[in-house]
């Protein structure tokens, strides 16, 4: 055999067997990393364990019992850490928030989706302080609660009891359009409305961990969009999207022009900052589509668990209607000025029992390389890996909350911390849950929420029943508490319940306090319709 063929086989053998071990390195768990659920090399590492499976919110809490306080995941190319531990959570998200406070290469949801601009999955950086000041600073300048949105949704219970899912969140979005646009949103089947939450459906179902092999295989983006239908529709999407957002802000101002824009945050903070640092309209009316997204599915998930709880704990709305009988009685609705202990215990399970971000909604990031001890180990954790909140499994900790899918309220009767309070409390013991986050990502809007959510729960408790509905054999049809949508924001599945007026006397101080606020809404111009002048 001649020399230089002899010298070619072994230069390729050389080669085979580099890229050999190379290959089978990829898919694998670095060395030091925290321990974790076994990866398939080189095709799936442990993308295999989680796509497809419908609810996987209960697989990472097996995997918190089998690996401990943090573990990790190897996706593709990328790396997840899942904290599952509350000390943890401390010492990583909150001790060291400017380590933990940045976000994960998200091509699908951000590049692609969100043509770089949604705030939630934006890095730590400029433009995200910019946006989360003014966001902070509407959150803080504005009343906490709409009464009048919330006498809509309380007629529109005792009208159309089956429609709940719909009441519940035609009055969030209705609360954010106001704060953030000037308007009111007075109907689900509003083509607006519902323009918004086809299109948060849409967006979820991109943005879930498992869907996007072009997050995790870099190199998949190179192919073209002919042959590539993921990448076709997330385009489409997002110009979908932009013009949404976009028409909003160029309504206001419109609006502004004829003189007839209420005070909202686009004209009060958005569009002086606009002047003032010169951002784009994409810019812009991404920052405030993520507000409306942000205020609109969330607030309403919540009020849907509520609806769970209450079907399946009827101990709870017993016990919570003979405190709203004692303190408010029959003869007036519930306010924000009643003391109402055990609402204000309700509310603090309701947001742990049912939580809208049961893994934590976007994963944090690592700006740099670092290092964490579990008892004798010291675990790596790469710059730029995802660090991801496990909410359910932290919100679900039988230790902290001893029987966690029992819905006991009486757990918080010596918790007086308000949500903002708890999630900056020192001590981590002290934090009521973990469905707000943790860190500089905490939701700035949660204040809002939590006081939306006490009166909201106070009114419906006051006015209502809720039970289980029945078969044609006059049986309980059953309601999951476990069973949970996917998704960034995460939601009871669809179910069925009853739900009546407790009797003719509260039906009609609800109906009439709701028609006041219709005929004071009537008098007023047609673009000047807002809660910000009732």
């Amino acid at each position: 055999m001649p020399l230089w063929l002899v010298r070619t086989a072994i230069a390729l053998g050389l080669c085979l067997t580099v890229l050999l071990i190379r290959f089978r390195k990829l898919g694998s768990r670095p060395k030091n990393l925290p321990p974790g659920p076994p990866t398939l090399p080189i095709l799936g590492c442990n993308l295999h364990s989680i796509f497809g499976i419908e609810d996987v919110h209960i697989q990472f809490q097996r995997w918190a019992e089998q690996y401990g306080p943090i573990y990790s995941l190897v996706l593709g190319t990328k790396t997840l850490l899942v904290i599952n531990d509350r000390k943890v959570v401390k010492d990583l998200l909150d001790h060291k928030s400017n380590q933990y406070s940045s976000r994960p290469d998200m091509y699908v949801g951000q590049d692609l989706i969100s043509g770089g601009y949604r705030l939630v999955f934006t890095k730590y950086d400029d433009e995200w302080r910019l946006a989360r000041k003014m966001i902070h600073n509407l959150l803080n300048a504005k009343k906490a609660v709409d009464y009048l949105e919330l006498k809509q949704m309380l007629s529109d219970f005792i009208d159309r009891p089956s429609a709940f899912h719909d009441h519940v969140r035609r009055y969030s979005t209705s609360l954010v359009t106001s704060f953030v646009f000037g308007w009111r949103s007075p109907s689900f089947n509003d083509p607006a409305v519902k323009q918004i939450y086809d299109g948060f459906e849409e967006f979820a179902l991109a943005s879930q961990l498992s869907s996007s092999l072009l997050d995790y295989y870099p190199i998949l983006r190179k192919v073209p969009d002919f042959m590539n239908p993921m990448s076709r529709r997330a385009k489409a999407l997002h110009k979908e999207e932009l013009k949404l957002y976009k028409d909003y802000i160029l309504r206001v101002r419109q609006r502004m022009q004829k003189g007839i824009s209420p005070p909202c945050f686009c004209t009060e903070a958005l569009f002086k900052a606009q002047e003032k640092h010169g951002f784009t309209d994409d810019w812009a009316s991404y920052v405030s589509g993520t507000l409306l997204e942000a205020g609109s599915d969330t607030t309403a998930s919540i009020f849907v668990g509520f609806i769970v709880a209450m079907v399946n704990f009827p101990r709870v709305q017993k016990k919570a209607q003979e405190e709203l009988d004692r303190i408010v009685g029959p003869n007036r609705l519930p306010r924000m000025d009643d003391d109402m202990p055990y609402i204000r215990m309700i509310v603090k399970e309701t947001l742990r029992y049912l939580p809208s971000s049961i893994l934590g909604i976007v994963p944090h990031a690592t700006s740099t390389e670092d290092y964490y001890a579990v008892g004798d180990e010291s675990y790596y954790i790469p710059k730029g890996a995802g660090v991801m909140l496990n909410v359910w499994t932290l919100n679900n900790d039988p230790i902290k909350y001893p029987s966690p899918r029992e819905f006991r309220p009486e757990r918080y009767a010596n918790d007086h911390l308000r949500a903002g309070e708890s999630v900056s409390a020192v001590d981590v013991e002290a934090r009521d849950h973990f469905t707000f986050g943790a860190g500089r990502r905490a939701c700035p809007g949660l204040n809002v929420a939590e006081r939306s959510l006490y009166l909201g729960i106070a009114q419906m408790l006051w006015a209502l029943d809720f039970a289980h509905e029945k078969d044609a054999a006059g049986n309980d049809i059953p309601v999951d508490v476990n069973a949970m949508t996917g998704g960034i924001v995460a939601r009871p599945k669809p179910f069925q319940c009853e739900i009546t007026v407790r009797d003719e006397g509260r039906k009609k101080l609800a109906k009439d306090a709701w028609a006041e606020c219709e005929k004071m809404l009537q008098g007023l111009p047609n673009g000047m319709r807002s809660t910000q002048y009732v």
